[in-house]
């Protein structure tokens, strides 16, 4: 007595188990994909879009109405409710024969209930599992490309934006120079030639101006893409915020990025899979069981009273009798997860390269911010003053005063270049590492480096 109340004790662990864990499977969808139902104001939304947005304001708006981010969270779900199918047992099979003809029996009402040996759920769980979490990294990567779309749309617009402010000062003082040089040909102190170079400048000025504008409309389309918003819809952001800089050495980030990067973690869960259709394939090999009830009502014309009402007990097993199909079952599994360990090796080489390509480019636009910030723009801003004081005083040329203006211009608008290249430099390497490379320790918020998308 006290062994059957053991295994009985026993039984009902395993079942408590097995309902928390459903349990918890059915949880994940409310808790993690809560922003799928989240509502948010459209209306003060758009407002906020014209009044000023920050970078992590477009990311906000963007995780709520992403199109491609809902879709990926509905995939997920999907695959999340397949655990309940996958490890359920099959349904059962109810049957009724009827005899129109004199026989023994009137009719006979059958029902079984097919039970896989045990242990073959849960397996086939394990494979589902890995499935879902397969769908859940689709997700963070999805959702990581949309979130490095939006900061590399996000420079670029600052770029323009501080461009055409560039663009505006300079053809203001390229005017008053010009005015400047006809005054000076008018008493003939500079040349036919040099008025019609300042003038040659302030027309590349201007259509300077119209580029940028055509560049901020196309860019502004990318943005909205992101945002499910129409192209031509408005978004004015706020002032730029400070660049900051990458605190981890190239060989921690070949680091981070074997441990974070999604595409890397996909294929380790395509291993896992494998490995979890290779034990299912074992258990393909082992039988299945068959249990059933029947009862039948004898004809009254051929069979005794007392024999009339008749009640069965069947049982039945499956005969995997066909080795090749489940050897066959078994190699490809393995297959699967060799084909997937030569993926994560090729996968690991391919991120290094390309980190090594997105460091370098970060790294050098982090040099040109120095050059020109520091070095050449103060210089550049140094010789216009002494261009025109020169001017003024007879002893340099208008020419001079030109060159030394157009000089300041391009550094201006080569800065802004080189921060605009440094911001996406550097969401290209976060994207490949997959962690917050800025700060070391923590991502933003205060929390550890994890993948991103979580």
């Amino acid at each position: 007595m006290e062994e059957r109340g053991g295994k009985m004790r026993s039984c009902m662990r395993r079942w408590i188990a097995v309902f928390i864990m459903s349990f918890s499977l059915l949880a994940w969808p409310a808790a993690i994909l809560a922003g799928e139902s989240a509502n948010i104001n459209i209306e003060e939304w758009e407002r906020k879009m014209i009044e000023g947005v920050s970078l992590s304001d477009l990311i906000a708006y963007a995780y709520h109405v992403n199109p491609s981010i809902k879709a990926a969270r509905a995939g997920w779900k999907s695959i999340v409710e397949r655990y309940r199918i996958e490890t359920a047992y099959p349904d059962p099979e109810l049957g009724v024969s009827t005899y129109p003809k004199p026989l023994m029996a009137r009719y006979e009402v059958m029902i079984s209930q097919t039970i896989p040996f045990p242990g073959k759920l849960s397996q086939m769980g394990e494979v589902v599992k890995a499935e879902i979490e397969i769908s859940r990294l689709e997700l963070d990567r999805i959702l990581r490309d949309i979130l490095t779309g939006i900061r590399e749309s996000y420079h670029e617009l600052l770029y323009i934006k501080e461009a055409k402010n560039v663009v505006a000062l300079n053809r203001d003082l390229l005017e008053q120079m010009l005015k400047v040089g006809e005054t000076a040909y008018a008493q003939n102190r500079t040349t036919f030639f040099d008025v019609v170079k300042a003038q040659s400048q302030l027309a590349q000025l201007q259509y300077d101006a119209i580029l940028l504008e055509e560049l901020e409309q196309t860019e502004k389309a990318q943005m909205n893409s992101f945002l499910n918003r129409p192209p031509k819809s408005e978004i004015h952001l706020l002032e730029e915020e400070d660049l900051p800089p990458l605190v981890y050495p190239l060989e921690e980030i070949y680091e981070l990025a074997e441990k974070h990067r999604e595409e890397i973690r996909l294929i380790e869960m395509e291993i896992q899979k494998a490995r979890a259709k290779m034990a299912v394939a074992r258990y393909e090999s082992l039988p299945d069981f068959k249990l059933g009830a029947s009862y039948a009502q004898g004809n009254p014309d051929m069979v005794p009273e007392e024999f009339r009402d008749a009640i069965g007990v069947q049982f039945g097993i499956t005969i995997p009798l066909w080795f090749d199909k489940n050897k066959g079952r078994l190699e490809a599994a393995r297959a699967e997860e060799k084909k997937a360990l030569s993926m994560k090796a090729a996968q690991i080489n391919e991120t290094r390269a390309m980190i090594r390509n997105a460091y370098f480019r970060l790294k050098n636009s982090e040099r040109l911010i120095r050059l020109y910030r520091d070095q050449l723009l103060p210089q550049a801003a140094k010789a216009i003053e002494i261009a025109e004081t020169w001017f003024r005083e007879k002893q340099g040329s208008f020419t001079d005063f030109i060159e030394t203006q157009s000089a300041f211009y391009n550094f201006q608008l080569f800065l802004a270049r080189a921060k605009a290249d440094y911001g996406r430099n550097m969401a290209q390497l976060e994207k490949l590492s997959g962690v917050d490379l800025t700060r070391k320790g923590e991502n933003r918020g205060g929390r550890k480096p994890k993948e991103r998308g979580r």
